[in-house]
């Protein structure tokens, strides 16, 4: 009888306040280290503006406001993930990414209602790793389309 093999994903974690949480590697362009950012007025609040990566227009999100978290002062360990959301590369200004791990899918739980300040329709999952607890972002769902569609316009 052979047995099959336990399915894993590969995801980035990162952190936000004193939570982590997880995104899936293929889902993450690059990480990026702070740098200017150009403020485009008319925009939600938690959207922080635009940067010109490597000749690409990015729209850069603050998770922390889009999450409704407390404000913070950015850091040497800030970083940006550069994702892609709905085709569209999606910067996400984090506190720190940490590391790159592999997640065995039965140790995914489906999300409480309230997990912290995030809401759950953010969240397709909690994975248990010892003695940690991951968050793992629907990143489909922290934009809503009329959202997405806005962040196209200012791609240009």
């Amino acid at each position: 009888m052979t047995q099959e093999p336990d399915k894993t994903i590969k995801v980035i974690v990162f952190q936000l306040e004193n939570e982590e949480y997880a995104i899936p590697v293929h889902q993450v362009g690059s990480i990026e280290r702070i740098m200017p950012i150009t403020r485009v007025p008319g925009t939600a609040e938690f959207v922080e503006g635009v940067i010109n990566l490597r000749g690409v227009v990015t729209p850069i999100l603050d998770l922390r406001k889009r999450f409704s978290q407390k404000n913070y002062e950015m850091e040497e360990s800030t970083r940006i993930i550069i994702t892609i959301i709905d085709e569209m590369d999606v910067g996400l200004i984090v506190d720190s990414a940490n590391d790159v791990l592999d997640i065995e899918e039965e140790s995914i739980e489906p999300p409480p209602q309230v997990i912290g300040a995030v809401e759950d329709e953010y969240v397709s999952g909690v994975a248990k790793l010892d003695k940690r607890l991951l968050i793992l972002l629907n990143l489909s769902r922290v934009l809503s389309s009329s959202e997405v569609r806005e962040l196209y316009d200012m791609e240009g």
